[in-house]
């Protein structure tokens, strides 16, 4: 697993510029905060972890991964572990902020 890729793209949104530059620059063990924005229907809040940096990987995700190639969903996915020993990872979209803590 390559814990910095060349590029980190989103399906569908772009991505400050600021924060792929923040995960490029991302060595395993460097302490981060996470803050996601969870949404279920007309509901929103905002959940928060913090731990030690271990990579981003790429995930297919969905139903389409079983259809024809053109039509994967593949998202970016951090990679981290939390302070007592959980590993943890969090889909990257447009809302997600990640700050070094």
């Amino acid at each position: 697993m390559s814990t910095a890729p060349d590029k980190i793209v989103l399906p569908t949104r772009r991505m400050d510029p600021a924060q792929v530059e923040l995960l490029r620059a991302l060595k395993p063990g460097d302490k981060i905060k996470v803050t996601h924005a969870v949404r279920v229907g007309a509901k929103k809040w905002t959940a928060e972890a913090a731990g030690e940096f271990r990579g981003i990987a790429y995930l297919e995700t969905g139903i389409t991964t079983d259809r024809v190639k053109e039509d994967d969903l593949v998202v970016p996915v951090l990679r981290f572990t939390k302070p007592n020993g959980e590993l943890t990872s969090v889909s990257l979209d447009e809302n997600t902020k990640v700050e070094r803590a």
